[in-house]
């Protein structure tokens, strides 16, 4: 059995949240929300696959930096593409990047940043989680887009989580 849950920034934000929603500090309302938050954080405790380990914060930083300008960056060649002449031609398609990472926490931080990057998107794992499926939208070189996930997130996401 899991020891009695910790506060966690889950349990900060929701204890939080439940006070702005009902507009009121009073003595029941905080009453109210330590016991919703308490019993939200046992109640979900065994269901929480694993502790997250985050190690070498410079690290995650840099790549925070990393994904901002990568996010920046795709947004303008986005709305080039939609906001651009209609003769310009631009291929999407599939592709299948070869994943070494293994830790779910780094795989959904991935998952995140793939996601939140505009063009592209998670379309999904393998079963045997070495193959991850993205979709781009504008696709010319499959080569450079497996270098960009491998180099760029993916190596920085396993020296943070693995």
């Amino acid at each position: 059995m899991k020891r009695w849950p910790s506060l966690t920034l889950f349990t900060a934000i929701l204890f939080g949240l439940w006070l702005l929603l009902n507009d009121s500090v009073t003595p029941g309302q905080i009453a109210l929300a330590v016991l919703l938050t308490v019993a939200t954080a046992a109640s979900t405790a065994k269901i929480r696959p694993l502790e997250a380990r985050p190690h070498h914060l410079q690290t995650a930083v840099g790549l925070f930096f990393v994904v901002l300008a990568d996010i920046v960056r795709s947004n303008i060649a986005v709305a080039g593409i939609i906001l651009g002449p209609r003769k310009r031609h631009f291929n999407s398609g599939f592709i299948k990047v070869p994943i070494d990472m293994h830790d779910p926490y780094g795989l959904a931080m991935l998952a995140c940043i793939i996601t939140a990057t505009p063009g592209t998107i998670w379309a999904g794992l393998s079963t045997d989680g070495r193959y991850l499926t993205i979709h781009v939208l504008d696709l010319h070189d499959e080569e450079i887009w497996i270098r960009t996930i491998k180099d760029r997130y993916e190596r920085r996401l396993m020296e943070i989580f693995e």
